[in-house]
């Protein structure tokens, strides 16, 4: 039996290429809309995951231990919170920051980030003739780069005592340090630099960031200053918006102590902030509290409704795809009507017409599927070699687009083939 069957499905794929060959421009058009509906997947999800990898990358970079405080950020918009009433959260300060380090057990360290969690300083960078375009200025404590997880490219990071005495002195990200110094190869450390109107000394480099798809975003265009040094110089351009009054903007980072959990830690932030804010019990909190596991988890429900949308878009061409399908496997079956009612005579059952026409339609459904997946894959790699843009090509994107083709062809060729099985011998030996 297993020999017989084995037979009957080399002699479909058999009549299958015959009727390919016979019908070449038919069968293109009955699986063009297959070809599409599977190229749009398996391209989209190559360009969507690739994406979707050097985003989480570059969220990674954040740390997985380090807690935010901001007085509200993304989450805030993407959970529906209006901005009208963001706007009348107290405003975070200094004396927050300090509060955070003295009166929680839980935290390791605190970082004091100016000119983040707000509207930004911009300043230009000059070097001798030289100038960059607008950065942005950040005034933070000696904890920055063990907060950030940002790797040195040269030179070390400044460190308390230059925070506490206002030393001008600074950290370049890549971008200016590239500018300025990358293609003369001259080693900038101890080179002084004017920021804005003020000279200060590089005593490091930062190394580069990654960005989501490879682009650049300007998450390398930056400079770090002591935090007190950045109080004295731009002070005067604090921002005055809620109930807190005039304040520079500002971020709390902090590293929870080894062996803490991290919601632990942040359990014993909100206690410290709530107290300073006057909080009640049934009031929310007039803070957001941000770490990487929260961005991933907003980026998770955006990239989930992105690849839904794909399915539902790819559907609807695959769809129309087996429509044509079942027209063409229609008309087959009535040009084929003496061959069916030949094959019946002779002994055929009902079943093996059935499997035959079946296999019929998912051959080339899934020889649609087929060139889907080489047209999407070239899109993607196409895409890649042009731009950069970073890409991903699963074996199950294959496998979904494969299955998806060859399902669509049993689903909708599904009539024809009962239509074929049902008919009568005698009067199928009768049409002309």
């Amino acid at each position: 039996m297993a020999v017989i069957r084995t037979q009957l499905l080399g002699e479909v794929v058999v009549m299958a290429i015959d009727t390919i060959r016979t019908n070449k421009m038919r069968s293109a058009l009955t699986v063009l809309g297959v070809v599409i509906g599977i190229t749009s997947i398996v391209g989209m999800t190559a360009l969507i995951r690739g994406f979707d990898q050097s985003l989480r990358d570059s969220i990674r970079a954040i740390g997985p231990s380090t807690i935010f405080v901001q007085r509200f950020g993304i989450t805030s918009f993407a959970n529906g919170a209006e901005f009208r009433e963001l706007v009348k959260r107290p405003n975070l300060n200094i004396a927050d920051a300090k509060a955070i380090e003295e009166q929680t057990t839980t935290i390791q360290l605190v970082d004091i980030e100016l000119g983040a969690g707000g509207p930004p300083t911009m300043q230009r960078v000059f070097y001798r003739d030289q100038k960059t375009r607008p950065v942005v200025v950040f005034g933070t404590t000696e904890n920055f780069a063990d907060g950030t997880r940002i790797p040195l490219l040269a030179g070390r990071f400044f460190n308390g005592t230059e925070v506490q005495y206002r030393t001008n002195v600074v950290v370049m990200g890549n971008a200016p340090y590239q500018l300025l110094f990358g293609e003369t190869g001259l080693d900038p450390i101890g080179k002084s630099i004017r920021v804005g109107n003020d000279r200060f000394e590089i005593v490091g480099v930062f190394d580069k960031r990654p960005s989501a798809g490879g682009f650049n975003l300007g998450q390398d265009d930056f400079v770090v200053i002591p935090y007190t040094v950045y109080q004295r110089k731009f002070g005067l351009r604090a921002v005055s918006v809620g109930r807190g009054g005039s304040i520079l903007p500002i971020q709390i980072a902090m590293l929870p102590r080894d062996g803490v959990s991290q919601a632990d830690a942040i359990a014993d932030v909100e206690r410290v902030m709530r107290i300073r804010h006057g909080l009640r019990l049934d009031e929310p909190n007039d803070f957001d509290i941000l770490t990487q596991d929260s961005v991933l988890q907003l980026w998770d429900r955006i990239s989930q409704g992105t690849f839904f949308a794909l399915v539902v878009i790819s559907s609807i061409a695959l769809m129309v795809g087996g429509i044509g399908v079942m027209a063409i496997m229609s008309i087959s079956v009535t040009e084929r009507t003496r061959e069916i009612g030949v094959r019946k005579a002779l002994g055929a059952r009902r079943a093996e017409i059935l499997f035959q026409f079946l296999m019929e339609a998912a051959f080339l459904t899934s020889l649609g599927g087929l060139l889907g997946i080489v047209l999407g894959s070239g899109i993607g790699w196409a895409v890649h070699l042009l731009s950069g843009f970073p890409i991903s090509l699963p074996w199950w994107s294959f496998a979904i687009g494969l299955g998806f083709s060859a399902s669509v062809g049993i689903f909708f060729g599904m009539y024809p083939a009962f239509k074929a099985s049902r008919l009568d011998p005698i009067e199928a030996l009768r049409y002309e």
